[in-house]
């Protein structure tokens, strides 16, 4: 599956076409249902929101805060994986970031200026526990809980993210997600988090994105931390839902009144062909990579992703996990980039799976080469509320990647009209969902800032405020500007 994170280069003739979609749309930006007939026809105009639907911008602690060994702050994995040379496009690394462990006052003062209501953000483990375990280091806890008054401060509510992928290199060096003692240490952290800032923070998402970072920290290696084996990714996926589960009863200890969820990476399938082995692929994919983690919470066993008898001990699946990994989430985060088409690899693909999968390209094309597909909200959303019967959703990450910066002749304006597109498209197509029936109560941009993109570095930007990281300026985009509107009249024709 090709990720936001993991940005693998198309050929060059996908490259070319992703050239000639964004001058196309510079020269004359064609909105949502306007097209050649590829793109669904979207409904702009007769997009509405429920009232006190909270508009939001999410950001991760790696990627924005910088000061990487601050403070008593431990080394991550992603330190260690982004200061290894050939790692990382350009050689970047998040040691400075977006600076937002100092700058952390003047991002919130962009969401107040931006109408927002609602900030997703991340703790860093390594900041809390420099070792995963143990002490506790303090400093680390009063960042965030200057972060939180902060933000409350604003008028804005708080969305703490336990864990965006920032593991603790000293619990790395023990065998990281894969070693299954693993997932106690995770609950202890969690609770430690919970406990000091249960008293302001009510809604937390336990992991962002659990399916990426197993698999490519540990299944491809494009990630921290860049080991590459399909049975270890199996196996720190098993740690990981141990963990949620654990986590979430020891949160709900600590802070009873917390709304505890987690944030999923999810891309609707389409099979190939009508044929019932390309069907049945596609549902394969759906339960690996859209529900691998929020099935195995809400029924405390795995869905049949699997071809024959499943690896469960290949997984270190063991008596009694079933009980271990249930948790009754009271929401569900969904992140959408893109969909993939799925088709039937016969014994090929994935050991275990054995699907192929792609992205097509019938939409407009990103920086980063990937569809622009709206109705893949709407798709993925309506099945996720029809299979869960209607739980409380929050769009947790939606975006695009465009380079548009500051004009030279003006730098206080930076017009990105692709990115109002995209967006205002988005966003009909989840007005579509709420009028059919989900219940969403929430949507957060990815992202707030132009940020470090993880194995990218900061050679793409997917902000709503341009940051230049030479001298940290932050200027806001004309995408920005539109989302305040947005967010301050919760309609998209204005």
């Amino acid at each position: 599956m090709i990720n936001r994170r993991q940005f693998l280069n198309y050929s060059a003739a996908v490259a070319g076409s992703a050239a000639f979609s964004r001058y196309a749309m510079a020269a004359n930006p064609m909105p949502f249902g306007a097209s050649d007939g590829a793109m669904p026809a979207i409904d702009v105009a007769g997009a509405r929101f429920p009232e006190g639907f909270l508009w939001g911008t999410a950001t991760a602690s790696y990627q924005v805060e910088g000061a990487w060994k601050a403070d008593g702050k431990g080394p991550s994995i992603w330190d260690t994986f982004s200061h290894t040379v050939g790692k990382v496009k350009g050689g970047d690394t998040g040691d400075v970031a977006c600076d937002s462990y100092h700058r952390y006052k003047e991002d919130i003062a962009l969401m107040k200026q931006m109408n927002q209501k609602s900030c997703r953000f991340s703790v860093t483990w390594a900041r809390i526990q420099p070792t995963g375990t143990g002490q506790v280091n303090q400093k680390g806890l009063d960042f965030y809980s200057r972060y939180v008054d902060e933000l409350l401060g604003a008028g804005i509510r708080p969305m703490c993210t336990v864990f965006h992928w920032d593991l603790p290199q000293a619990l790395e060096d023990r065998g990281g997600w894969p070693n299954r003692d693993l997932y106690k240490h995770f609950a202890d952290y969690s609770a430690i988090v919970a406990k000091t800032l249960g008293d302001r923070v009510t809604t937390w998402a336990i992991f962002n994105e659990p399916w990426v970072f197993t698999n490519l920290g540990y299944g491809t290696g494009v990630h921290a931390p860049g080991r590459k084996d399909f049975n270890l990714f199996l196996k720190a996926a098993h740690t990981v839902n141990l963990a949620q589960g654990e986590a979430f009863r020891a949160m709900k200890a600590v802070s009873p009144k917390a709304q505890i969820g987690s944030a999923y990476s999810m891309s609707p399938p389409t099979p190939a062909s009508d044929s019932a082995a390309d069907r049945a692929a596609a549902d394969r994919y759906h339960a690996i990579n859209n529900v691998f983690f929020l099935y195995t919470a809400k029924h405390g066993e795995y869905p049949k992703a699997f071809v024959g008898n499943p690896p469960y001990d290949v997984m270190g699946v063991r008596d009694g996990d079933g009980k271990i990994m249930q948790a009754p989430l009271d929401w569900i985060g969904i992140n959408y980039y893109n969909r993939h088409i799925v088709a039937d690899a016969g014994n090929g693909g994935d050991p275990y799976t054995h699907y192929h999968e792609w992205m097509p390209a019938e939409g407009p094309v990103t920086y980063n080469g990937w569809e622009v597909w709206p109705r893949g909200l709407y798709d993925i959303v309506t099945r996720i509320s029809n299979e869960y019967d209607k739980p409380i959703i929050e769009i947790t990450e939606n975006g695009c990647s465009y380079s548009d910066g500051p004009l030279p002749e003006d730098p206080s304006k930076a017009p990105d009209p692709r990115r109002i597109e995209f967006y205002r498209g988005h966003l009909a197509e989840l007005a579509r969902a709420i009028k059919d029936g989900a219940n969403v109560r929430g949507y957060h941009a990815w992202s707030l800032l132009d940020n470090y993109e993880w194995a990218e570095g900061y050679s793409q930007r997917f902000g709503l405020v341009y940051v230049d990281f030479r001298d940290q300026k932050r200027t806001i985009k004309d995408s920005g500007h539109w989302y305040s509107r947005v967010a301050s009249t919760s309609r998209l024709d204005g």
